[in-house]
């Protein structure tokens, strides 16, 4: 994007381009659909974000759809599950190679290490809910960036926000439109199928979702999957690694796996729809109200960027968030450990604390191998995510089929 927009076209300033990325890290939702919604609206007004938002999301989705449906219809064929052992093997080690990267950027003091590590062990030991975790991460940093800005590396000072009016107008307007545009699906599930219906639970869950997804998918991906798995019954633990490696291969934001999420909640539980038209609503409903924030907040805030982008606050805020980020991603890297590895994981309580107990009688080595064999191609070889799919993808066809 920086290199069509800033370099080649000249669309933007280099300023201009980086300023508003800054801002886009604070704001929930992905911010490479928001940049980009951005420059829209830079250019040609709320048409021009509007149209680059929706292009940014619409092929994507598109194609996770589809194989969504081909999931859904072919999960119980012995081939298709062999190839989707191997691909659960190479999401584990995509997940590992995304854990150590964000951490070597991001823990560069010892005041973001604790933050992680707190992170880490608030959400797999003590089970506390996620939302809480990054906002009071967010919390932390924005007094420290005050008072002590070294602990989270930023230089101390903000720059100076320029003058006139504050354009408290245009926010309004945003918030108030694009609030209808998002609850409005809601209020039609709610007149027609009711509360206690799957398509209401889904629109509920990932719109809680759009509130608190800073720090990208691979964060909010393991409260996702806990909820989905445990909370609501909707997948297997597996089927998440699955729909991270479909979410992997295809254009767009890999925040997309929400949309595989839905489709197959809603297609297993369809009344009083067919499964296929249950699963198409619900992945309608899921990607709606997983981007409709995504506009609201950029648009809310389009007109402050050029006040917002050097406030030291709220960059402590953002380094805070990203430190946790980095305990939850290690929270999500275990847990899909102990379920790709083990068919069988328990759960006990002891007080407050939450122990995972998985069943040495169901380790499957096929599964260590392949991720063993993916590590080695991700990390030793270096070879694109795509290729170490593929790989272990086969892998998993040749030893699922063959044993």
């Amino acid at each position: 994007m920086h290199r069509e927009l800033v370099d080649e076209r000249g669309w933007i300033s280099e300023d201009d381009y980086l300023h508003a990325l800054n801002v886009c890290h604070l704001l929930p939702g992905p911010e490479a659909q928001q940049l980009a919604t951005w420059i829209g609206w830079r250019l040609h007004g709320w048409r021009g974000g509007l149209v680059a938002g929706l292009l940014f999301v619409i092929p994507g989705s598109l194609v996770i759809l589809a194989l969504s449906i081909l999931y859904a219809m072919a999960a119980n064929l012995a081939w298709f599950s062999a190839i989707f052992l191997g691909v659960k093997a190479a999401v584990l080690a995509i997940v590992v190679q995304a854990l150590l990267r964000i951490a070597g950027r991001a823990l560069d003091t010892r005041f973001k290490q604790g933050l992680a590590a707190a992170a880490f062990v608030a959400l797999f030991v003590l089970d506390l809910p996620f939302p809480l975790i990054v906002l009071g991460a967010g919390a932390a940093g924005m007094p420290v960036a005050s008072t002590r800005p070294d602990w989270l590396a930023l230089k101390p000072g903000a720059a100076s926000a320029p003058v006139g009016p504050r354009p408290w107008s245009s926010t309004i307007q945003s918030v108030a439109i694009w609030g209808v545009i998002w609850g409005t699906p809601m209020a039609l599930v709610a007149a027609t199928l009711g509360i206690d219906h799957v398509l209401w639970d889904i629109g509920a869950f990932f719109s809680q979702l759009a509130v608190v997804t800073f720090g990208g998918a691979y964060a909010v991906l393991a409260y996702m999957a806990q909820e989905a798995v445990q909370g609501f019954g909707w997948l297997q633990p597996g089927e998440m690694a699955d729909g991270l490696g479909l979410a992997e291969t295809t254009p767009g934001p890999l925040i997309m796996v929400t949309q595989f999420v839905g489709f197959l909640a809603a297609y297993r539980a369809p009344e009083p729809f067919t499964p296929i038209i249950a699963g198409l609503l619900g992945a309608g409903l899921t990607t709606w109200v997983t981007f409709a924030p995504c506009f609201l907040w950029i648009f809310a805030v389009a007109p402050w960027i050029d006040r917002l982008g050097n406030t030291v606050r709220l960059k402590g805020g953002l380094a805070a968030v990203t430190a946790a980020v980095v305990g939850v991603i290690a929270n999500l890297t275990a847990w899909f450990l102990l379920h790709v590895l083990f068919s069988t994981v328990g759960e006990s309580r002891v007080g407050p604390l939450r122990l995972y107990t998985p069943d040495w009688a169901s380790f499957d080595w096929r599964a260590a191998l392949l991720a063993v064999l993916a590590c080695l191609l991700v990390f030793g070889a270096k070879w694109s995510i795509m290729r170490v799919l593929a790989v272990a993808a086969l892998g998993g066809l040749v030893l699922g089929m063959a044993i």
